[in-house]
């Protein structure tokens, strides 16, 4: 039989099967930590789950001892410390099971992209999932999930069926369009604050091949690279998903590249090679002879795109003139500006769909450096809004949404965790 583990004679997990992690311990220092520099946690232990008895047992404890309690897969997505509290780790429980006659795929809280791609790999079929294999599926999922298959597809919470939680008060419930339909909403979209999600059911779709890749441009040309981007994004097709990128190249890259400043787009289609390269001649010739092209046709599973961390999150309509001139400034001081086309069937929500907002956004820009005054310059010409993923003050949850949904996702929070137990990162509040 399991022993309880005592913290500091305070915390105990009755019965817990997995690795609880002390302070002062290596595992601890490891897994305490989040992708974001910012967030330097240090709970009172850091727990591995094996399966839903660990994750209830973390649970009720934290309850118990009235500390803060949190959950995650790996560092992303983490943006609060849950100082003093119990930390729960689910990579242990990354289950993956592909149904591919229903085009279903099935995973625990702890399973990854890269794991769900090769799965659905071999029946001709993909998830829609994020830049890295090594991102969490639910995290991310919940939070909305903008995926390079987006523009064709929608976001990954729109491909949810059914959702297993479990609940503030220690209750395991399943969320569907018939069970729980509320909490079924919330969770497509609304983030993590409603409950512990430790199964998540979602559709795959029939993408085996694509075209994608970088190309490489020389930085001279990125006020006219946007500028023709701009207009090029009113014709382009769902299929295709590109960003431009404003970026300082490390000294690991292609030696063509190697240090360089450069503009990269980087590129998805979901179709024939041929295809995708007419509809990117004009960008091409925008951007002057390519330093490096290593666009080309491709798996899917073989196809990792990467992403830029977020210090600043902008969405916009269109990207002015006045906007271009701040966004290349702000390249000369940041290591990455990103600029992605969204759209398509993103902004065209099935009637059932969840509180993913902002589907209207045309573009969006990351700047994974802190600018001084880049805010203030892009405030007049950006929407407000931001999107969940890419949000880092969790003060600023509201703003991921629609006043109409956030509205909706309060009433939703009071009804499944009425003393808000679950306070760690983007809460409705």
């Amino acid at each position: 039989m399991s022993q309880p583990y005592t913290i500091q004679d305070e915390i105990t997990l009755p019965g817990f099967a997995g690795t609880v992690h002390l302070p002062g311990e290596a595992g601890y220092e490891e897994l305490r930590r989040s992708l974001n520099p910012r967030v330097d946690a240090h709970p009172a232990l850091v727990a591995e789950a094996y399966g839903v008895a660990d994750l209830r047992g973390a649970l009720l404890a934290a309850r118990q001892h009235g500390v803060p309690f949190a959950v995650q897969a790996t560092g992303h997505g983490t943006h609060e410390a849950c100082d003093g509290g119990v930390l729960v780790r689910t990579s242990p429980m990354a289950s993956v099971l592909v149904d591919p006659d229903r085009r279903i795929a099935r995973v625990g809280p702890g399973a990854l992209w890269g794991e769900v791609v090769a799965a659905a790999a071999p029946f001709g079929l993909a998830p829609l999932s994020g830049s890295s294999p090594s991102v969490g599926v639910t995290g991310y999922t919940l939070g909305g999930g903008l995926g390079w298959l987006a523009r064709k597809h929608g976001f990954a919470a729109d491909s949810v069926v059914r959702a297993e939680v479990l609940l503030a008060d220690g209750r395991h419930v399943v969320a569907s369009a018939d069970s729980h339909p509320e909490l079924f909403w919330a969770l497509r979209g609304g983030g993590g604050g409603f409950g512990v999600v430790t199964s998540l059911e979602f559709r795959l779709h029939p993408v085996e091949r694509v075209f994608s890749g970088f190309a490489y441009f020389p930085i001279e040309a990125a006020a006219e690279t946007l500028a023709a981007y701009r207009g090029w994004i009113e014709d382009a097709p769902d299929e295709i998903s590109t960003a431009v990128v404003l970026r300082r190249m490390p000294e690991d890259a292609p030696e063509a590249v190697r240090g360089r400043h450069v503009v990269m787009v980087k590129v998805v289609h979901a179709g024939e090679a041929e295809e995708a390269r007419r509809l990117l001649a004009p960008l091409w010739r925008a951007a002057g002879p390519a330093l490096l092209d290593e666009t080309r046709p491709s798996t899917y599973a073989a196809t990792s795109m990467g992403g830029t961390p977020n210090r600043h999150m902008d969405m916009f309509e269109t990207v002015p003139d006045e906007v271009i001139g701040t966004l290349v400034r702000a390249a000369q001081h940041a290591q990455t500006v990103e600029i992605r086309h969204w759209g398509g069937a993103m902004a065209r929500p099935g009637q059932d769909a969840g509180p993913v907002s902002h589907r209207g956004t045309k573009l969006s820009v990351i700047v994974d450096t802190v600018v001084p005054g880049l805010a203030e310059e892009l405030r007049p010409y950006a929407s407000g809004g931001t999107f969940l993923n890419f949000l880092a003050d969790p003060a600023r949850t509201a703003a991921a949404f629609t006043s109409g949904d956030f509205r909706r996702l309060r009433e939703v929070k009071r009804a499944y965790d009425p003393d808000g137990f679950f306070r760690v990162g983007h809460v409705t509040r």
